[in-house]
């Protein structure tokens, strides 16, 4: 398979969970900033221009974080949970951080002038994106109450749950209780701690107390 990936992005999500999975494949960095997922040979493979996406096997293109995430989890037989249940809470769980606390959040935070073409618009912006953002992370720590994980055990919702903890880390952002637990679990993670070295992030400046040899 060929992952097309940008580090430190929402993609990392979907990196851990084929490493979780010890799946095989080839990564290939998008370079966002210089323009890459705009690229002929991008599109080609992504006509939407947004990361990740994930070829599989047969040659086709599977983009979308939680159908990569369904997809890689439920096709192979694991990390997925069994139980209807929890199934549903974990695809509640995904497509909640991925379509409200990144899309609605953490999209007017990182890309302000794409919501407030007036320089002075943009603290408006920004303030309204950290608001959706503490909102969310309080429903989600809510339904975190008495669980280690999403759907009780770890799924592949965990890493997805991650990347906007990270994000909450990287940029300064309380997060409540069980999720500041649920972050500490997953920095504990073997598969963790490596992917965050692949993608170029020191361990150290993140607390963490590195399980694995350099």
């Amino acid at each position: 398979m060929k992952f097309y990936m940008t580090p430190g992005s929402c993609s990392t999500g979907i990196h851990i969970i084929l490493e979780e999975l010890e799946e095989i494949f080839e990564a290939h960095i998008v370079n966002l900033p210089a323009g890459d997922h705009f690229k002929p040979d991008y599109v080609a493979v992504n006509p939407k221009s947004t990361i990740p996406a994930l070829v599989r096997p047969d040659g086709s293109a599977l983009t979308e974080v939680v159908s990569i995430a369904y997809w890689l989890a439920h096709s192979r037989g694991r990390l997925w949970p069994t139980d209807a249940d929890a199934a549903a809470r974990a695809l509640e769980a995904m497509v909640y951080v991925v379509g409200t606390v990144h899309g609605q959040g953490f999209a007017r935070i990182f890309s302000t002038p794409t919501f407030a073409a007036s320089p002075t618009d943009r603290p408006k912006v920004e303030t309204l994106g950290r608001d959706i953002v503490s909102q969310g992370f309080s429903i989600l720590d809510q339904a975190l109450t008495g669980r280690d994980y999403v759907a009780g055990e770890f799924s592949a919702a965990d890493p997805i749950l991650f990347y906007v903890e990270f994000w909450a880390d990287k940029t300064g952002m309380d997060l409540p209780p069980n999720l500041a637990a649920h972050y500490q679990r997953m920095l504990d993670r073997p598969v963790v701690q490596r992917v965050l070295r692949e993608e170029g992030y020191n361990l150290a400046l993140l607390g963490v107390t590195q399980s694995l040899p350099n």
